[in-house]
């Protein structure tokens, strides 16, 4: 019996340690912010790095790109302007109460470009703020000031009090660049865009001068994720074993990088480490730091996905190409992807959506209505892959926005009929995993039954004939 006590004891202090250092390290992973997307709201993303410079003041550099597309537009002679206000709070993390600092300005975009309202360009403002250190939440609200309507999107950031002989690393943060571009952009978002060349991590290792040498050893890790679009409403559901199921399994990982540095001579400096881009998928670039003499190791990280090269646009001819698994056979679908030459998969492509729709001017409008929702699927429903490849985006894209929603701890039901019990219109999606620090993303699996066979086939048939424009279900 006494030997069983002291066993369950060892059990019980290895798991809490076990749970301790996994709890511990999942707060110093960051993930970037998402698109926070609302139809007919301003569209930004925004991010925050602390630092100290050479005279040990903390500050906070507040970086925020707002989507020129997504304001509203209005012609004032000879071109055509939007205007937009921005206005941002940092706010004591333990006392919101409690504004730290505050800034409000005005930003005015005028274009000649007719086609501006999709365009995917950036208004990138940097600002910064002296603060004293400790734990932030900072707010932006961007307001657009034509049609009044406004988002706010909330960050954290942690700045630690450094003394004499002891360390703490910044949060790391990202950056990119393409052929095209001299200049490196900074990565606000967890989602990247497959068409960046190169990627930049920089973080600061905030101390004054020791003479203790300091290792510090980073890694790029890949983990195995759910890449693959959604299966039809009427197949069977994906079994829990499944990669679909678990979305991401940060327990399976593969190390395509590792590095170590000694720094032996150092105060407040920053460090920088690059990479090529990865093919898609889900990835990690962590560091951990440790001085000589066995003091405690801190850990940084941070997480992103990259996607496709346009995203959340689909603009090449295979990123045209692959939604259109909803609207196809899994055989023809197939041997449709298939098509290796560019310019006969977009011949093949416009012959798809001609085939029944006929009109050429009508088939352009329902071409327009699909890319548009597999554009918004991207910007809605997006985790660990495209947002149009989730059973949410998969619903959204052929129903479009429901009409009703109820949202209940892990389960979540889409209407799409006055009537509330009507089953063929009533969509109910599960958590398998509520998000948290330790799983980031909102992943919901479709609830299948062999009956939608009938609604999905019929939803197909509204797009491939162009009744779609006007009648919706």
């Amino acid at each position: 019996m006494h030997s069983f006590k002291n066993n369950l004891l060892l059990i019980f202090v290895a798991s809490s340690l076990v749970f301790a250092c996994s709890s511990s390290r999942n707060t110093n992973i960051k993930h970037g912010t998402g698109y926070n997307f609302k139809i007919g709201y301003p569209e930004f993303r925004t991010s925050s790095f602390g630092y100290v410079d050479r005279q040990g003041d903390a500050h906070l550099k507040i970086s925020t790109h707002i989507v020129k597309g997504s304001l509203i537009y209005k012609k004032d002679i000879d071109s055509l302007k939007a205007k937009a206000s921005i206005s941002i709070q940092i706010v004591d993390a333990e006392n919101p109460e409690n504004i730290i600092s505050e800034k409000h300005f005005k930003r005015e975009v005028a274009t000649l470009d007719e086609q501006i309202n999709s365009s995917s360009e950036t208004i990138e403002l940097e600002n910064t703020f002296s603060v004293p250190p400790s734990h932030y939440k900072i707010l932006v609200t961007v307001t657009d000031l034509t049609s009044d309507k406004k988002i706010t999107q909330e960050v954290t950031s942690y700045i630690p009090k450094t003394e004499q002989g002891k360390y703490s690393l910044s949060s790391i943060h990202m950056y990119g660049k393409n052929n095209e571009d001299s200049e490196w952009q900074r990565i606000n978002t967890y989602d990247i865009k497959g068409n960046v060349d190169s990627l930049r991590f920089v973080f600061q290792i905030m101390s004054p001068q020791s003479k203790k040498s300091m290792e510090l050893n980073s890694r790029l890790l890949r983990f195995e994720s759910d890449t693959s679009y959604a299966r039809p409403m009427h197949y069977s559901n994906y079994s829990p074993s499944s990669i679909e199921y678990k979305g991401i399994d940060y327990d399976k990982e593969t190390e395509l990088q590792s590095n170590k540095r000694v720094l032996s001579e150092y105060s407040s400096v920053f460090i920088e480490y690059k990479f090529a881009i990865q093919d898609r998928g889900n990835y990690r670039f962590q560091v951990t730091a440790s001085k000589e003499g066995g003091e405690k190791e801190i850990f940084k990280a941070r997480d992103f996905g990259i996607k496709s090269k346009n995203y959340p646009a689909v603009k090449s001819t295979k990123e045209l190409a692959r939604p259109l698994i909803y609207l196809m056979g899994e055989k023809r679908y197939e041997e449709f992807i298939a098509i290796s030459d560019r310019d006969s998969l977009k011949k093949e492509i416009d012959r798809f959506w001609l085939k029944n729709i006929g009109s050429s001017a009508r088939a352009r409008d329902v071409i327009q209505l699909y890319y548009q929702r597999v554009e918004e699927a991207n910007k809605q429903f997006s985790n660990f892959k495209e947002g149009w490849k989730t059973d949410l985006g998969m619903i959204y894209v052929l129903f479009g926005p429901p009409w009703y929603t109820e949202d209940r701890l892990n389960h979540l039901s889409w209407y799409y009929s006055y009537n509330r019990e009507d089953p063929e219109y009533s969509f109910r999606f599960v958590q398998p995993k509520l998000k948290s620090k330790y799983f980031p993303f909102y992943h919901y699996i479709f609830k299948r039954n062999n009956f939608y066979y009938t609604i999905q086939y019929m939803q197909r048939e509204l797009w491939l004939t162009g009744q779609i424009i006007t009648r919706r279900l």
